[in-house]
């Protein structure tokens, strides 16, 4: 691979890496978020005991289980970038 074609790549890779980890911020805020909603809504459903409040307490608790996993799917994808961005780089370096 051409040494023009690595410094295209990396700077492709670096710009993801960039975004994803902004959203990866942003995800784990509305986690934090969601998290707190999820675990006052358990509290409630507790001292009401009402099918309403236990369902509240569920619907809240799957939306932030989804955001956990998009949360972690990020990360992922994080990873991943890097260990793409150090092979190129080496790749860059034995040239």
């Amino acid at each position: 691979m051409s040494r023009d074609r690595i410094e295209r790549r990396l700077r492709g890779v670096g710009q993801q890496l960039n975004a994803l980890r902004t959203d990866l911020r942003v995800c784990e805020e509305q986690l934090v978020q969601v998290s707190e909603e999820a675990d006052e809504c358990r509290l409630r459903a507790l001292v009401s005991e009402t099918p309403l409040a236990e369902r509240e307490y569920r619907e809240a608790q799957r939306h932030a289980d989804r955001l956990q996993r998009h949360r972690d799917e990020i990360a992922a994808r994080i990873v991943r970038l890097e260990a793409d961005q150090d092979a190129l780089l080496d790749r860059f370096t034995a040239l």
